[in-house]
């Protein structure tokens, strides 16, 4: 019997400990919770190419990442993307060991919303 055929990744692991929303969900929550904040975690040039209406830019491979997310508000909402959903993922996780009451993620990323 193969056990390593069973094994889930790492990643998978981290992604199934979330609160991860599909396209139409997230949208939803968008416009039922006023006070959750949008936040983008691509790159600077992704984000200048287009986002979502009124997302605030945190780069995930800025050098001051940690010190954005440490001067967020913890106990408001936040619904997180990237292009693919791998940034957004690990960025929730930082988020939700940080305190953060309210985190969700956007499976599959932009690329999802498009």
């Amino acid at each position: 019997m193969n056990v390593d055929a069973c094994e889930i990744n790492r990643w998978e692991l981290l992604r199934r400990q979330l609160n991860n929303l599909d396209q139409q969900h997230f949208e939803e929550l968008v416009q039922a919770a006023p006070d959750a904040i949008v936040l983008d975690v691509r790159t600077q040039s992704e984000f200048e190419a287009g986002h979502l209406p009124g997302a605030i830019h945190m780069d995930y491979f800025g050098p001051d990442l940690i010190e954005q997310m440490d001067a967020l508000d913890k106990s408001k909402p936040y619904l997180v993307y990237c292009r693919s959903g791998r940034r957004s993922v690990r960025v929730c996780v930082l988020m939700r060991n940080s305190g953060f009451k309210e985190v969700y993620n956007l499976d599959g990323g932009i690329k999802a919303w498009q």
